[in-house]
Formats: C-alpha cells, structure tokens, sequence
C-alpha cells in the first residue's frame, strides 16, 4: 500500500518549521559576533572581522621581508645577494644557523605581544602564529621538532603560562612538527633582561638553560627551530641555542614574532 501525498497544509507547515529552525541556527551561529565583536588584533577596536588589524595598525606594522641578512634575518634597504652579511652578524656570530621574525617589536606589533606576554590574551597565540608561520616557512619545513624558550618554573607558576609555549604549540600543529616544550629547561631563576644592560643580560642567562637526561632524545642530532615571542639582544635565545648544541643537536634555527632592531633598540 503506498504512502498517502501530504497535504497542503502539512507541506506549509513543515516549510515554515525548517525555516524558522533555519533562522534560529543562523541566529546561534552569530550569536558569539554580538556578544563578543571582533577587536583589532594590535589596539583593540573594533573591526569587520575577528583575526584581523584596522586599517591604521596595520599601517604601524613593519614587516620584516626581503631582502635580509641570511643569518640575522635584519631588513636591507637594497638587495646585496644572497649570501650578504649583516654588521651584526659578522660582528657577533650568533649560534644559530638562522633568525626570522615577523615584525619590528613597535606599534600594533609591540602591543599585541604585551597582550600576550603580561595580559592573558591567550586568544592573539594562533594569530600570531600564523604571521611567524609565513615569516618562518623556510624554517619549519626543515625542522625536526619545535621547542619554546621555557620560563623557570618559579616564574611559570606567578604568569600561569609561557608565552612561548603558546606559540610554539600553535606552530607545530600548524606544520605538523613534534613539539617538545620539555626537552630544554631554565635551571637559573633569572632577573627580568629588560632592567638590565647588555652586558649584565649575558651574565644573567649564561648557563640558565639545559637539557635534562629526557630530552636528549628529542634533541640529539636534529634540526631545532626554538620559538620565543620577542627577540631584543638575543642574550636568553643565545643560551638557550648553546645549551641545544651542546646535548647535541645538529643545528637551531630561531623563530619570533617581533624583533628589536639594532638601531632601536633601548
């Protein structure tokens, strides 16, 4: 016996109800957009779209992009070639293979990293990731495993997250890269870098890092891209690559966000 057609008012009924299901869906779905708006990235006002930068932050941006030193990843006004050094480079051979960032550390760059360093803007990590994802592709394609520089753990506990870490976790599911927050540990409670001089910088971060007996493995003869959020005088990053090297690893490669520029720096 066949079914019986549905009748007319069966059939507006039925309409009407997956459309008002329809609507009520589409209501849910922007629900979030009106309770939270979207927020510029860099200042906080308000934009069309969240994950994005108004127009006058992203104006503030300066993006690090070629030409650069192949070493420093520091920004040339001309293209010199290739294999073209920087003063600095040259002056203070550094122990990592290579450094990118994304941005001079100022304007909406600098703000966005305070955001996430100080004020738990944990939400700016996949954000900024991205950005250090394309200003570090040639980095994390030959990568072995991705490493944050770690915070001591008495510092750990008071900030409640590393910042790196953050990043780095991000990173490495973006690429599909092992992510080893464990195979390198600050050993040295160390004062804040920003109070102090170059000098005592270096002093204050020498022998701060190493690799514990478990994460030797991770290390051991492989390409290490250690992530951090900032790179200033590059003191703790230094310390950290010389306590990767020495448990072994084969090169380390570095990956920030912002970077102070040796002209401006403080």
């Amino acid at each position: 016996m066949g079914e019986l057609p549905l009748s007319h008012e069966t059939v507006v009924r039925e309409t009407g109800f997956q459309r008002l299901l329809q609507n009520i869906q589409a209501c849910l779905k922007t629900l979030p957009d009106r309770i939270f708006p979207a927020l510029c990235e860099g200042c906080d006002s308000p934009v069309s779209q969240a994950g994005t930068l108004c127009g006058a932050c992203w104006n503030e941006m300066r993006f690090l992009e070629a030409p650069l030193c192949p070493v420093m990843g520091t920004p040339f006004t001309h293209d010199f070639g290739e294999h073209f050094l920087s003063v600095e480079a040259i002056a203070d051979q550094p122990p990592f293979r290579r450094l990118r960032s994304v941005a001079c550390h100022d304007g909406s760059a600098r703000h966005a990293g305070i955001s996430l360093k100080y004020y738990d803007r944990l939400d700016l990590a996949p954000w900024m990731a991205r950005w250090m994802q394309r200003a570090g592709h040639e980095l994390l394609e030959g990568c072995d495993v991705i490493i944050p520089v770690p915070l001591h753990r008495k510092r750990l506990w008071k900030r409640r997250y590393n910042q790196a870490a953050e990043l780095a976790r991000v990173l490495a599911k973006l690429s599909g890269k092992n992510y080893e927050a464990a195979a390198l540990q600050r050993i040295k409670d160390t004062r804040q870098q920003a109070e102090l001089s170059q000098s005592e910088r270096l002093r204050n971060v020498a022998g701060a890092f190493q690799v514990p007996e478990a994460g030797r493995s991770s290390v051991q003869g492989r390409t290490v891209l250690l992530i951090d959020d900032v790179y200033t005088t590059g003191a703790t990053v230094k310390a950290a690559c010389r306590a990767l090297l020495k448990a072994g690893a084969a090169e380390v490669d570095v990956l920030t966000f912002g970077r102070v520029l040796p002209d401006i720096q403080k």
